[in-house]
């Protein structure tokens, strides 16, 4: 197809998963409002602030039996989504955001076409009984989910798939959080552990998040999710300024804390020898006991973060607030529960925040907003997105310097004390970079394979090609006509190659039996010029006989 055709094409496709966005949205918060009255309202007797922007209640109501039905329903809620998703979906556990991003990198972008359904109505359950998660994980798999699907439907290949699948991605968060910008750029930030992100894509989702927020906005409007007063004239001196660096370190430190805490317990959640559709009840349990001390920790807590941001929480309360969330959002969603952690971990960094600007007698607002997006930040590894994302749903666009200091901050003192940590981000799936991203792998292999067709040195068809690449991500060797084969390997630190030019190195390649296709380095696929020099780590595609290429692998690891 012509490329002016495949972009009209693919504008009409993000129109109409930005449609498909919006739709979800409100049908996710329907759900969720639904099972929110039975379990907790109906059978419990529990109500929480909300935010009033959405209609929610400005005040906790307890019931005659008090807050002692909350963690019964809590189980209830643990146990459904337990056997909801072990026999239906079992990949829609957890957060959803990290099925996403693995689908990116690892599956062409395919997503089985039942786990969105069966994540819309899992996670309506653990939320709405009371399960300390949020609701930004559930949509990115969701509305992913059905991009997906839409590519697969239409018989797209894998680069459009992951393309589609970023954009209904897109568009989900953009409706659920009145967020378009931050949506859009946190879609293709949040693939990788470093500052990097996925630029090609950037169009696509920024118009299908735009679009969902426009028509999101028909049912419900377009202000901001959070009530924000006036935030202007707090800082008038440089010196102001030096709080929020203070906020953004205490961030960092949070966020190092709160991937190894939330994997340790996942892990041990999975260690426990009991059937995977009882975990979540257990972790639902573990999280209840937590919220008959703390109940402010049950939910998404948007309510409580509203109450943060007017400065109506004490400061011993935000202080504790801060880990009992942590805790308790480890149990839910580590256990199996299916719920995102973006709003938790908002809600820790509203209360950080919030305690901050108590401590150093300062306005609660903009350190509780700013707050919410350096421990994100942090913690995510996405901290242009979140910058975005926390200023639109509050409207605090009068803190973007403030916030950038402090979300800086935060993410360079993340960055270095997770260097050597094993968990170093709330999004396991993460790869540091495009180079390390198979999905980025997969297209240098097609190049590799166009150019030994143009070689005469392979003579499939593209779909044979595609079952080629297959095989070479894989780590396997193809089998070529005239009796050679085709692999990638990484160059070893001590192999002889590393540091010459392929010009030096042509005599030994040759005696070697070895043909080098290309090189990948990073991100980027070099010619193997005279003059470039091998570094370790380069993969080189290549082709040699059999037993040339059992030399070859005295010099490389498998790829």
């Amino acid at each position: 197809m012509q490329p002016h055709l495949r972009q009209r094409r693919l504008l009409i496709d993000t129109i109409a998963l930005g449609v498909a966005g919006a739709i979800f949205a409100q049908l996710f918060n329907a759900l969720l409002k639904g099972t929110t009255w039975l379990f907790l309202e109906k059978i419990a007797g529990y109500v929480a602030p909300g935010l009033p922007n959405e209609g929610g209640a400005s005040n906790e109501v307890i019931g005659p039996h008090g807050f002692w039905l909350v963690p019964l329903v809590m189980v209830l809620g643990g146990l459904i989504v337990g056997v909801l998703t072990e026999r239906l979906a079992p990949e829609a556990e957890g957060h959803g955001t990290d099925a996403v991003i693995k689908a990116f990198h690892r599956n062409d972008g395919r997503i089985r076409a039942r786990v969105p359904f069966v994540k819309l109505m899992a996670s309506a359950i653990t939320i709405g009984s009371g399960g300390v998660a949020g609701r930004e994980g559930p949509m990115a798999l969701i509305t992913g989910g059905l991009g997906s699907w839409y590519a697969s439907f239409t018989n797209r290949d894998g680069r459009e798939r992951r393309l589609l699948l970023l954009v209904g991605m897109s568009a989900g968060l953009s409706a659920i959080f009145r967020s378009p910008i931050g949506a859009a750029l946190l879609s293709v930030e949040i693939l990788y552990a470093d500052m990097e992100f996925e630029p090609n894509a950037l169009l696509y989702t920024t118009i299908g998040a735009i679009v969902a927020y426009a028509l999101n906005g028909m049912f419900v409007g377009f202000q901001p999710l959070f009530r924000v007063s006036s935030l202007v004239g707090h800082l008038t001196r440089p010196a102001d300024y030096l709080w929020y660096l203070v906020l953004g370190v205490a961030a960092g430190l949070l966020a190092t804390v709160l991937p190894m805490v939330f994997y340790g317990a996942r892990d041990f959640f999975r260690s426990l020898p009991v059937p995977a559709w009882l975990r979540p009840a257990i972790g639902a349990l573990l999280a209840g006991a937590i919220a008959l001390a703390f109940p402010k920790v049950i939910g998404g807590g948007y309510g409580w973060m509203q109450q943060a941001i007017d400065g109506n929480i004490a400061l011993s309360a935000l202080s504790v607030l801060v880990i009992a969330k942590m805790v308790a959002m480890s149990f839910t969603v580590g256990s199996g529960g299916s719920g995102g952690v973006f709003a938790p971990t908002l809600f820790m960094g509203a209360m950080l925040g919030g305690a901050c600007a108590a401590i150093f007698h300062q306005p609660a607002a903009p350190f509780a907003i700013v707050g919410m997006a350096a421990v994100f930040a942090g913690a995510a590894h996405v901290p242009i997105a979140t910058m975005m994302m926390v200023t639109e749903m509050t409207g605090g666009y009068t803190l973007l310097v403030p916030a950038t200091l402090a979300v800086v901050i935060s993410y360079l003192v993340q960055m270095r004390l997770s260097t050597r940590l094993s968990y170093r981000s709330v999004y396991e799936a993460q790869v540091m970079n495009r180079g390390d991203s198979p999905a980025h792998h997969g297209k240098h292999l097609g190049i590799a394979l166009k150019i030994l067709r143009e070689r005469g040195m392979h003579g499939g068809s593209e779909e044979s090609s595609d079952e080629l690449v297959a095989l070479l991500r894989s780590g396997e060797a193809v089998n070529l006509p005239g009796m050679r084969r085709l692999a990638v390997g990484v160059l070893r630190p001590d192999s002889p190659f590393v540091g010459k030019t392929v010009g030096e190195s042509t005599a030994q390649l040759k005696t070697e039996g070895l043909t080098v296709i290309s090189v990948i380095r990073g991100e980027h696929m070099l010619a193997p010029r005279p003059d470039l020099t091998f570094t370790k780590g380069d993969r080189l595609i290549l082709v040699a006989k059999p037993g040339d290429l059992e030399r070859a692998w005295t010099h490389m690891t498998r790829w």
